[in-house]
């Protein structure tokens, strides 16, 4: 079992500055750049090195001076919330360690700079080269496999193998990366949440991807551990699938994966959903075994979701699925009347991909678990992104 030290650590003999800001005085343990280092790494963030993008800051490829190659993630100076994520990703993965983890490389404090250093890792992430648009890669079975059952096996230690466990809350296809080998490796702590043993919940503002949201969490802020296997759930189903959760291009009905999946297990059609550039090679048996599995982490009702040690174990047919446990899974979009016809507007009147509405005003998040606050629910909108 892998245990945080939050109190009492001696600092590093690696820390490359004299006053360190005291937005990180409290973290030990990591490896600090200057940027001047990574500046030249990246090719002064030359956009030929950019490798990815998001809501607060981008992505760069970079080789440091002993020739590792590194991916350096940069905060836009102008996001506070993206402060905040910083903190909270370096509190979480610097202290952790795991193969199906992304590995923590160091941070760069500097005037308004906030920049992270992780591994470089060659083939993106399953978003863009499994399900994404121009897919270049051709993923066995086993490759698929293998993706998943590592994505179980990380989950399994964030949530059962270290003090104080960790909940992740954005588990997507984006989020999870491939290494040369196609190993998974789970990304993006910026949202993660510390639980300790003695809680069995948080009641927290909730922030998430739409598609991908427990709707126990979406609708109350009830957030356990039972949120992230409902994503991983989802998940697995677009990774053997080979479809993202929604696809706005489809009929109506066939928009939503999960939705569709149910219907399809509950007619005996489960087959027809699996990929259909890898069926010949397929063991058919093993695959809708897999999506069995999905539909155990999503069931509506948390406390009937597996464990993540126990995904494991069904994903490596160490273990029987009992058919009469599986139920119904819950479907957020139903919960929250997010089934809509597309809007120019959308339905809360916002021209963006994000939904954001309050019941009522909430404290302000922490990465810690001692809150408690009334939701305020924060959602991406995968809706861009089509098979």
């Amino acid at each position: 079992m892998r245990c945080f030290r939050f109190f009492g650590r001696k600092k590093a003999t690696f820390f490359a500055h004299e006053t360190v800001d005291e937005d990180i005085s409290g973290v030990y343990d990591v490896k600090f750049y200057n940027y001047r280092e990574l500046e030249t790494a990246t090719e002064k963030f030359s956009p030929a090195n950019k490798i990815g993008e998001g809501g607060y800051g981008s992505v760069y490829k970079g080789r440091l001076r002993d020739g590792t190659m590194v991916a350096v993630k940069v905060l836009s100076p102008e996001s506070r919330q993206g402060l905040k994520e910083f903190l909270t990703e370096l509190t979480v993965i610097a202290d952790v360690e795991h193969e199906n983890l992304v590995k923590l490389h160091g941070c760069c404090v500097e005037n308004k700079n906030r920049i992270l250093v992780y591994d470089y890792l060659e083939n993106n992430s399953v978003a863009q080269t499994l399900l994404g648009v121009s897919q270049n890669t051709y993923f066995t079975w086993r490759a698929r496999k293998n993706i998943c059952i590592g994505i179980a096996r990380g989950l399994a230690y964030l949530h059962e193998e270290v003090r104080p466990q960790i909940i992740h809350r954005d588990i997507k296809a984006s989020n999870i990366l491939l290494d040369r080998d196609f190993n998974a490796k789970i990304s993006d702590f910026g949202l993660a949440k510390l639980i300790p043993s003695h809680m069995t919940h948080v009641s927290t503002r909730v922030a998430g991807t739409l598609g991908y949201l427990a709707p126990e969490y979406g609708i109350r802020g009830h957030l356990t551990k039972k949120a992230d296997i409902y994503s991983f759930g989802v998940l697995l189903l677009e990774i053997v699938c080979g479809r993202c959760n929604r696809n706005k291009r489809l009929p109506l009905e066939d928009q939503y994966l999960l939705e569709r999946a149910w219907k399809m297990y509950e007619r005996g059609e489960f087959v027809e959903l699996v990929d259909e550039s890898f069926r010949e090679e397929l063991d058919i048996v093993e695959a809708c075994t897999f999506m069995k599995v999905a539909l155990l982490c999503t069931q509506d009702i948390p406390k009937l979701r597996p464990s993540m040690s126990e995904v494991v174990k069904m994903l490596q047919g160490e273990r029987v699925i009992r058919e009469d446990k599986i139920s119904r899974p819950g479907l957020l979009d139903e919960l929250m009347n997010l089934k809509v016809k597309d809007n120019p507007l959308g339905k809360f009147g916002l021209k963006s991909t994000s939904y954001a509405f309050s019941p009522s005003p909430g404290k302000p998040d922490s990465s810690l678990a001692s809150e408690s606050t009334v939701p305020t629910i924060t959602i991406t909108s995968i809706s861009e992104r089509t098979d």
